[in-house]
């Protein structure tokens, strides 16, 4: 969640919430080698048409245990996905952008295909607790609880969600699929008016009562109601109705809301228990708002939980792409996220519910946000896909980070008939086979082997597995060349692949490379 101003937009208020009533219904050495040249436009690979959606009883596949560093996670805000249940819907217009607008568990289950075929191996999905009832206008406009942030009830789920039922099946048919599933938790706060503050008044900080405070612990983020989580009682309750919901649905961790306006002491518990009640292995990974290694490493250290957002990555990587600042610059930072806590990882993400779309930054330039997706999934660190970016959804800035699923032609509300790229996706299809296949992209260590000018060419190297994989981007609008050493790991290695765009290179004293402009380069040993 943000803090202050930005934090409004998660909250969906921008001043002190006015309740009101809800709104009408309404619609190897050898001669050097001689350069080559990847094509001008990578050649997709053919596109088909989505797979019809399975049987959440699809038989359960016994998978063996992933590394987490491995893993490809899939952020949805339930609501904006996928209707599959029209009973569950609120009445108000769908068009609106603070109204629940269908989405629910039901409808994510029977398309889990859209996750698979994608490749991603992990999801987060927003959280499911019972929201406030109405809604609020601070932000000045009718705003509910669709996003899952303002829970009333600890101990129920939202039926406009669906049913303890439905969240288990898509539970099961996630693990069929060998997919994780992380479950979004928040106990810093409740949502605006919640009844807590009725039934129990001295569990909550409150604008109202004038009992915010002014530091991390005691502010009330957004103007919502603040959890006492330092009090015995309150941290037992909050943390017994959350790892209820962990035993009874069989996910495999949690996403942690606000983790830095909740106590160390809170958070040591917090792992403690679970591991303890849920899993040993239980993965928490948590939102330390503006995180990167060195903010993280407080949380890292006393191993109060397993990974954190870099929210640095998304920033220093738009900005190489579009030419500012210098390429060593940026292989620098990238350099740095190897100082994370060992045992522990960084999430890096392009684009989130909180912050303005990757794409929308760039201004819908595509050739430039492949160049990033480029990037994020060929560099350490858990990488987070944004629900609809790897088929074209812009995002915006808030609320429209938080708009509709596209699904084209497919009949899928509430987002059917809105435009996708197919050939994005593809693209995405590609990169996320080739990071799958190749540990070096995910565990390797990071060496840069040309830092001048516009082409970036860097090495991942995975010792355990042997794995070298060699990434060259050309941020340039025009064709860039670079040179390097054949890798000393390719010793004795006759050719290596362009996993990306196809085609192969023979070894020589130097690996020469020659990129189109706005393109890129994986290149790995043939199999």
């Amino acid at each position: 969640m943000f803090q202050g101003l930005v934090a409004l937009c998660l909250a969906g208020c921008a001043t002190a919430p006015t309740p009101t009533q809800p709104a009408p219904e309404a619609a190897a050495t050898q001669p050097a080698a001689p350069a080559t040249e990847a094509p001008a436009t990578p050649a997709p690979e053919p596109v088909k048409e989505a797979a019809p959606a399975q049987s959440p009883q699809a038989p359960a596949k016994k998978e063996p245990a992933r590394p987490w560093a491995d893993e490809v996670l899939y952020f949805v805000v339930v609501d904006r996905f996928a209707d599959g249940d029209p009973s569950n819907n609120e009445k108000g217009d769908v068009k609106a952008p603070g109204t629940f607008h269908g989405g629910d568990l039901k409808g994510l289950t029977a398309n889990l295909d859209e996750l698979s075929s994608l490749g991603v191996t992990a999801l987060w999905v927003t959280p499911l607790l019972q929201q406030i009832p109405g809604f609020v206008t601070g932000s000045g406009f009718p705003d509910w609880g669709y996003h899952g942030y303002w829970a009333d009830d600890f101990h129920a789920l939202d039926p406009r969600f669906g049913t303890e039922a439905d969240f288990k099946a898509l539970v099961d048919a996630a693990h069929a699929r060998g997919i994780r599933v992380l479950l979004d938790v928040v106990y810093n706060h409740p949502g605006y008016n919640s009844r807590y503050l009725k039934d129990h008044p001295d569990w909550l900080r409150s604008e109202d009562k004038g009992t915010c405070g002014s530091d991390d612990l005691t502010t009330c983020v957004a103007g919502l109601p603040d959890f006492k989580t330092e009090r015995p009682e309150v941290a037992k309750y909050l943390l017994d109705a959350q790892l209820d919901w962990a035993k009874r649905s069989g996910v495999d961790g949690f996403r942690l809301d606000t983790v830095k306006h909740v106590s160390h002491d809170f958070w040591k518990e917090h792992r403690r228990r679970t591991r303890a009640e849920v899993s040993p292995d239980f993965f928490l990974l948590g939102e330390v708002w503006g995180g990167d290694v060195q903010v993280l490493e407080p949380y890292f250290t006393p191993d109060e939980m397993d990974a954190g957002f870099d929210f640095a990555f998304v920033g220093n990587t738009l900005g190489f792409i579009q030419g500012r600042g210098r390429t060593v610059a940026f292989d620098r930072y990238l350099q740095s996220r190897a100082k994370v806590t060992a045992g522990h990882h960084l999430a890096h993400f392009l684009s989130s519910h909180d912050v303005d779309g990757a794409l929308h930054q760039l201004q819908g330039d595509v050739p430039l946000f492949r160049l990033a997706a480029t990037l994020q999934l060929t560099t350490a660190g858990i990488p987070v896909i944004y629900y609809g970016e790897e088929v074209g959804r812009a995002g915006g800035d808030w609320p429209q980070n938080r708009s509709d699923m596209p699904w084209g032609k497919q009949a899928v509300k509430p987002g059917a008939g809105k435009k996708r790229d197919e050939s994005l996706r593809e693209y995405y299809k590609r990169l996320i086979a080739i990071r799958r296949a190749h540990p070096a992209l995910s565990r390797g260590v990071h060496a840069p082997l040309s830092t001048e000018g516009d082409v970036y060419v860097f090495q991942r190297r995975d010792e355990a597995s042997g794995d070298t994989v060699v990434v060259a981007v050309n941020r340039g609008k025009t064709k860039g060349t670079a040179s390097v050493p054949w890798p000393e790991a390719w010793t004795g290695v006759g050719e290596v692949e362009d996993l990306l765009n196809g085609g192969r290179t023979k070894a020589g004293a130097t690996l020469d490379l020659a990129l189109p402009p706005l393109s890129a380069r994986i290149l790995g040993r043939v199999p």
